[in-house]
């Protein structure tokens, strides 16, 4: 049985990245990038669906941390006989992609295991197992092949992998998995020890960009480490998670693939990465974005693959179980084909807010978002599947109609500072219609707040964005009568749902609460001045991140758990962008999505 999904740490090579649980399981690992197949899934079935554990035979007390600044796990085992150390990272890949674990004896003498069992087609396909030279085993399956190398003797079993060994103080004991393709040369070895240093020095050599001095840097370090290793390294895509298919509720059927790249996390992310001062970053996701986008503005899809692809077919993975039974296993995204307006928002407010950043607008850019705003000016007004991607009928949903506004009042901002061209005086029309029809349509009087769609009684906590957006500022008597609603209504012990799933989403009711919504409230409680209640619920939260300071997409309140895919992008940027709001009385480098003009960060180009 896998372990909790908060129970887990990650490492990676910035193309794709392996799941660690507490006892030195890898059950999780998607080769060659974050969108292949599987070969380790015991994750999202049990341990004939693939694994690979180092571990002390017997029972040992662990602990585990990251080594400073970097993504590099250290796990300790401590046993009656004595104590080892487990160093488990990936080197930043150059042609081949490997896994790196090194074992050393700390004190006294450990016997310990190792259990390979590799199953590539996610879990299914069992490997052609050979020792081909020694101390290295090779196992290939159709195209993939892996190379297994280690300074101790290893031992083949129906295409499994074991070696067991003491581990006395001092030894040093590796294993190195490397992947490459079935049809050529076999990978080269590594010197795992330099790629242990190479790869030290990678991390700390990047986090050094960051310029955060608030109380709560150190967690938000973590969390730009984290999101850098879900980064695309050669296209710059940033996947929402490294996983497919962990449940929003045990059991249930809300199981995504979310090992894609979605627009709508675009602005988010690019204001995270320049305020923290990773422009490097913010650059690559700004091209990744103009590519993926680029085209027919007809076509334009709420996310794409991690080098831009369009086809994200939606099919089940029937031959595994999911995790705690959770099905059913999905690989693919049907969501990939929904109409979601705010999209159209989140594409021109990420460009805006790039160019103000110092990144020189292209001609591409500015054509790209004049076609995209003459084309929402069409479709503004059709109703769609909203920011939560329902799969029960479209509607009037009022954040979409908000994120249409952002749309067009970022391209008008474009035309005013950047001279984009296009019909401007109808884009100011057309902006004031919507923000009428939104203030008219989407308020409920009796309830004092805007709503989750036009004429609706439900709440929605995509809201509490209206004064991070600027559609309307925090001074107005409306913002602060929905942040107190949401906080009435879909308050669970502390954490905000998205909105309340009884009322009919397409889907059975339940899920956990959403993380990033409830970082959300800490922004907007920060912009109304409720400063220390919002520092208060940034505290609450940061202590929601297991050991290692990772944070799935949502929470289990009752059973106090993490929930869905893991490690969440989303989260860790609502993380950053609401640690960056609370230091905005302390440093003049911050600035949020509604101020944009008043200063650029020094480092832009």
């Amino acid at each position: 049985m896998p372990a909790s999904i908060g129970d887990y740490a990650l490492i990676g090579d910035c193309e794709t990245a392996a799941l660690v649980s507490r006892e030195g399981s890898i059950d999780w690992l998607c080769w060659p990038n974050f969108a292949s197949a599987a070969c380790f899934a015991a994750l999202l079935g049990d341990e004939q669906n693939g694994y690979w554990r180092v571990a002390p035979s017997d029972n040992a007390k662990c602990k585990r941390h990251y080594q400073d600044h970097t993504l590099i796990l250290e796990t300790s085992f401590d046993t009656e006989g004595g104590s080892a150390r487990l160093v488990d990272f990936m080197p930043v890949r150059g042609k081949h992609s490997d896994v790196v674990r090194m074992l050393t004896g700390v004190r006294g003498q450990v016997a310990m295991r190792m259990d390979l069992v590799m199953r590539f087609d996610y879990g299914r396909a069992i490997p052609w197992v050979t020792d081909f030279e020694h101390g290295a085993a090779r196992l290939i399956s159709g195209p993939n092949l892996a190379i297994l190398r280690s300074n101790v003797q290893l031992k083949f079993k129906n295409g499994d992998i074991t070696s067991e060994f003491e581990l006395k103080e001092g030894q040093t004991v590796f294993f190195v998995l490397t992947y490459g393709e079935s049809c050529e040369p076999l990978p080269p070895r590594i010197n795992h020890e330099k790629a242990l240093n190479d790869t030290e020095s990678f991390w700390k050599t990047w986090i050094r960009h960051q310029k955060l001095t608030s109380d709560y840097a150190e967690a938000m370090r973590r969390s730009l480490i984290t999101l850098k290793a879900l980064t695309y390294r050669p296209t710059g895509g940033i996947v929402a998670a490294p996983t497919t298919s962990l449940p929003e509720q045990i059991g249930g059927p809300r199981n995504w693939d979310y090992r894609y790249c979605w627009l709508r996390d675009a602005t988010f992310t690019l204001l995270a990465l320049m305020n923290a001062g990773f422009f490097d970053e913010a650059r690559a996701w700004r091209e990744w974005l103009l590519r993926a986008a680029a085209g027919s503005p007809d076509q334009l899809q709420i996310m794409y693959g991690i080098r831009g692809e369009r086809h994200l077919l939606e099919w089940e993975v029937d031959w595994l179980t999911g995790y705690q039974n959770s099905t059913p296993v999905r690989v693919g995204n049907a969501a990939s084909k929904q109409l979601q307006l705010d999209v159209y928002g989140e594409v021109a407010d990420a460009l805006l807010h790039a160019h103000l950043g110092g990144m020189k607008p292209q001609q591409e850019d500015l054509d790209l978002l004049r076609e995209l705003t003459e084309h929402l000016c069409g479709i503004w007004q059709q109703p769609d599947s909203g920011i939560w991607e329902v799969r029960g009928g479209t509607r009037q949903f009022t954040y979409s109609k908000i994120m249409a506004w952002v749309a067009l009042d970022r391209a008008i901002r474009n035309a005013e500072l950047f001279h984009l061209q296009g019909p401007v005086q109808k884009w100011r029309q057309t902006r004031e219609q919507i923000h009428k029809e939104v203030c008219e349509q989407g308020w409920n009087r009796e309830l004092g707040s805007f709503t989750q769609y036009y004429g609706s009684k439900e709440l929605d906590a995509s809201l509490l964005l209206l004064p991070i957006l600027g559609f309307l500022p925090p001074s107005d008597p409306r913002v602060s009568s929905t942040v107190d609603a949401i906080q009435k209504h879909l308050m669970r012990d502390g954490l905000l749902l998205r909105y309340d799933t009884t009322c009919g989403d397409g889907l059975p009711p339940g899920e956990g609460a959403f993380l990033a919504c409830t970082f959300w409230l800490v922004t907007a409680l920060s912009m109304l001045g409720r400063k220390a209640e919002a520092t208060e619920k940034y505290e609450e939260l940061l202590k929601l991140r297991n050991d290692v300071g990772l944070l799935a997409e949502e929470y289990d309140t009752k059973h106090r758990r993490q929930l869905g895919n893991f490690p969440q992008a989303l989260s860790h940027i609502a993380l950053v962008n609401s640690g960056l709001e609370l230091m905005r009385h302390e440093t003049s480098q911050h600035q949020r999505r509604n101020e944009t003009g008043r200063q650029k960060p020094a480092n832009g180009e």
